[in-house]
């Protein structure tokens, strides 16, 4: 696992016996890795490791493996897919220095196109960990990722929404119900994803055809996904089922994976699946992944990592198979990893940043459970913050309350908030067929149409029972 580090401070000398440790001992705390035992033991310690972590050449990540080489497959993807001539643009960088490269002028979207593949995993959240919030909303701001498939995610000044139309019975008319209501609320660009209470390869062929009917009824230029295992999509795939994307829930280790049930050479025979079936109009990015802080800890998989280190490291599988979408489901896992709406804010930004700074194109599922000590105004700041930091989607969910997964996240109308406040628009597709539709009047200042549109009549009525 490499050698042990020290610093000396007056006439202390502080040592850490490897670089995982460091890197654990460096990160802001949060409740997981003190459940873990890996949390510096004062705010002293935690400067000291930072200060530590910010003299380590870049190079020694390339050297110093946190999880063996021959032991996960996660730590081979990472450095044998590393570039060394995107790297050779920072490979002389410090961790101090490379933060102060990404707020400087000099490195603009461009330049950070270049070095992204030179950048691993472990490298972002070394400089994540010495930063400020602040300093991770500007480079985040800076990384442009963009990802299309019937529509195009992630421009710069655009914020799309996945539309979340959940149902704790699966029944047909309520998640019809909730697809209309986000719909006429400007959601839904960035996908149509339900999480299926009933997990099996029936019932999500059910939902695929039914948000499939919907998509061509109205001609959306959007995509559906079932939130169902890897293995169940691609028997879907195999039924002829009209699959758009690609789900699976994916860690930074490949204990974790192997927890979820999959490895990577399952996630590339499904995008192969997914691919072969050539449904995108302007674009083939055909999968979705999400993630969270605390899911490699909670399956017992960490290595003794500290958990935004392993959530980084679940980027470096995401980048590999070209997504439209990632997601941090950020406070989902509950307050044993992320306890307050401080800890769950500063993690939203540290994915966030991560993701961006590999080339994935990354959103955030803003949200927190009922029994964190984190309510609606945390999710507020949140995701004023993100939406400042250039996020490529949020959730649109009606209410913000999630009645079939019970946890509180971002609404339809807090989807247009973030959308007027910071002037952010849905994906350039999506806006035309809104103003084609007459959902809304005012594209451009995210103003909804005062009367129902025509085309909605007829379908809002049969849900009220003809009355």
């Amino acid at each position: 696992m490499g050698h042990a580090y020290r610093y000396t401070l007056g006439s202390q000398t502080y040592q850490f016996a490897n670089l995982a440790e460091l890197m654990a001992k460096a990160t802001p705390q949060r409740s997981g890795d003190r459940l873990a035992g890996v949390i510096a033991h004062s705010a002293k310690e935690r400067a000291v490791a930072q200060m530590t972590l910010a003299d380590l050449p870049l190079k020694t990540f390339l050297n110093e493996a946190i999880i063996p080489y021959e032991q996960d497959e996660v730590t081979r993807l990472i450095l044998d897919d590393h570039d060394s001539n995107a790297f050779s643009h920072i490979s002389h960088l410090t961790v101090g220095d490379f933060r102060n490269w990404l707020l400087s002028d000099y490195v603009t979207p461009e330049i950070l196109a270049t070095v992204k593949m030179g950048i691993t995993p472990e490298m972002a959240a070394a400089v994540c960990k010495i930063m400020r919030n602040q300093d991770l909303i500007l480079v985040a701001k800076k990384c442009h990722v963009t990802s299309a498939f019937r529509n195009t995610i992630g421009l710069p000044g655009h914020l799309s929404t996945r539309l979340q139309p959940n149902h704790p019975t699966d029944d047909v008319n309520g998640i019809a119900a909730s697809m209309l209501d986000g719909l006429l609320y400007g959601n839904g660009d960035a996908v149509i994803g339900i999480n299926p209470a009933t997990d099996n390869v029936a019932q999500a062929i059910k939902l695929m055809k039914l948000m499939d009917d919907v998509i061509q009824k109205y001609q959306i230029p959007t995509q559906s996904c079932v939130l169902t295992h890897v293995t169940n999509t691609i028997e879907c795939i195999e039924a002829g089922a009209p699959v758009d994307l690609v789900f699976q829930s994916i860690g930074g280790t490949e204990a974790t994976n192997s927890s979820f049930g999959f490895n990577l050479n399952t996630l590339a025979e499904a995008q192969q699946a997914a691919l072969s079936l050539n449904r995108g109009s302007v674009g083939q990015n055909v999968m979705y992944f999400e993630t969270g802080q605390g899911s490699s800890l909670s399956a017992n998989a960490h290595h003794g990592l500290d958990q935004q280190t392993c959530e980084a490291r679940a980027y470096a599988v995401a980048r590999k198979f070209n997504p439209l979408l990632v997601n941090t489901v950020v406070g989902f896992i509950g307050p044993e990893y992320l306890f307050d709406g401080k800890e769950i804010t500063r993690a939203g930004l540290e994915d966030h940043f991560c993701g961006k700074l590999l080339g994935v194109p990354m959103g955030c599922d803003v949200c927190y459970t009922n029994h964190a000590e984190a309510d609606q105004n945390d999710m507020d700041n949140l995701l004023t913050l993100l939406g400042v930091a250039g996020c490529s989607f949020v959730m649109g969910i009606p209410g913000s309350d999630d009645i079939m997964l019970n946890y509180q996240t971002t609404s339809f109308h807090d989807a247009l908030y973030v959308r007027r406040v910071l002037g952010s628009r849905p994906s350039p597709e999506f806006e035309q067929w809104l103003t084609r539709m007459n959902i809304m009047q005012d594209t451009s200042n995210t103003i909804l149409s005062t009367a129902l549109p025509s085309a909605f009549v007829k379908p809002l009525r049969a849900l009220q029972g003809g009355c």
